[in-house]
């Protein structure tokens, strides 16, 4: 049998098996090595782990996280709320809308889907359920919205698609992934807001709508967070890694001196917990290198390439399979790892019909982040459903909606590609 086969094969079988992703990847790489290299390329299995994590822009993944994780336990969530409200104002849906509106803000600070639809279905569900939605539409609503924060900086995933891909630059991927980010939160808040008052959702709001100003101020610590993230990168005072940095920094002296909602053992907390998420995050990374080494070396990614290329001259044709496995691919597995897996297989597709690879990262994330909230796996729903205490099945029936909006958010981004690359382009970023 063909070594590259193998290569393949091992690793789909050992996740089938249920084998975590990391070891998945590190015992299929190793076995591709001894299969179609030989026993003294396994000496390079060591070099090739290390190599994987030792790259400068990778320090930023651990900061972000606890950077995010310190603004979920801050209190940051519940003030995003009430000045969430202090917007919508009370009306029929208007719970449903705070939701995607809070979504949307929190995935400025987090990074991450999971983390983000996590901190909000904590807050909002229990806010929802007395106002007469059911839990299934709640838990779908937030997954959906959550799923943006891989797109909407500082996103985790896209630092690893630029670390990935040679010659991006990092602030070019953010900036082009902000308004393809609030355009698939818009394309959520449309039919949330449709089957709120076609079902009748909300009928017992009735909140008073909290005094702006007031709420503002209250919020604006929280609000500031991608304020910094943004505007370090574009004035050029800090590099990512450093945002990464003054943005923990920052989450700190929020938490800790301006809200004083954590004390020492919670800022302690957040350092264990963040450090043991980061950890298995450079664990799949180092093996993921491991992998893709293997996989490089043996010609087993260019194979693949051509194969896809071959499929049809079409690059249209080619972008539809490329984003039905993408999508495939987000029902089951995380974007970091998607990320990682992928790549090195659709770079070269992208290069053979000189796709941006900005735009080409955008529209990547926004798949995964379809896959993210789609059964079977849909580990954001996964997430917002243990919340709400309901089963996963109880939310198809809304779910589905959420994810044909979203789609229609990825259909006009392909179809027109300035809605990602406008910005970086204004700001003077290289997007080719």
């Amino acid at each position: 049998m063909d070594p590259n086969l193998i290569l393949l094969l091992a690793f789909a079988a050992l996740l089938v098996v249920g084998t975590p992703i990391a070891v998945a990847l590190g015992i299929a790489g190793a076995i591709g090595i001894v299969v179609g290299l030989d026993l003294t390329a396994l000496a390079m299995v060591g070099t090739n782990t290390y190599n994987a994590v030792a790259k400068y822009p990778l320090i930023a993944i651990p900061l972000f996280i606890l950077t995010g994780m310190v603004f979920e336990r801050s209190g940051v969530a519940t003030r995003l709320v009430v000045f969430a409200q202090a917007i919508v104002g009370p009306r029929r849906g208007g719970l449903a809308l705070v939701a995607v509106l809070v979504c949307l803000i929190m995935g400025g600070m987090s990074g991450s889907g999971v983390a983000d639809a996590a901190a909000v279905a904590t807050v909002m569900v229990p806010s929802m359920l007395k106002a007469g939605y059911p839990k299934p539409f709640s838990a779908s609503v937030i997954a959906a919205s959550a799923a943006t924060a891989i797109l909407i900086p500082p996103s985790i995933a896209l630092i690893v698609y630029a670390i990935m891909v040679p010659g991006v630059d990092l602030r070019a991927l953010f900036a082009a992934g902000l308004f393809p980010g609030l355009l698939v939160g818009l394309a959520i808040a449309v039919p949330t807001m449709i089957l709120s008052r076609k079902h009748d959702f909300g009928a017992h709001e009735g909140f008073a709508r909290p005094p702006f100003w007031e709420s503002l101020y209250r919020a604006l610590p929280g609000l500031m967070a991608p304020v910094i993230i943004l505007g370090g990168l574009r004035s050029g005072l800090f590099t990512p890694t450093e945002t990464a940095v003054v943005a923990a920094v920052y989450g700190l002296f929020v938490g800790t001196l301006f809200y004083r909602t954590m004390g020492f053992a919670e800022v302690y907390r957040c350092f264990v917990d963040a450090a043991k998420i980061s950890g298995v995050l450079m664990l799949i990374i180092s093996l993921a290198g491991l992998f893709a080494w293997a996989g490089s070396t043996m010609g087993a990614f260019r194979a693949a390439a051509d194969l896809i290329i071959a499929l049809s001259a079409s690059e249209w044709v080619t972008l539809a399979v490329v984003m039905a496995l993408l999508l495939l691919a987000g029902m089951v597995l995380d974007g970091v790892s998607i990320f990682l897996i992928t790549l090195p297989l659709l770079v070269p597709v992208m290069q053979t019909f000189g796709w941006s690879q900005v735009w080409f990262g955008v529209v990547m994330a926004i798949n995964i982040a379809i896959g993210q909230v789609t059964p079977p796996v849909a580990v954001n729903l996964m997430v917002t459903a243990k919340v709400a205490n309901v089963p996963m099945e109880a939310t198809f029936r809304w779910v589905f909606w959420l994810v044909g909006a979203m789609v229609v958010a990825l259909v006009l981004v392909i179809v027109f590609p300035e809605i990602a690359l406008w910005l970086p382009r204004v700001l003077g970023y290289r997007v080719s």
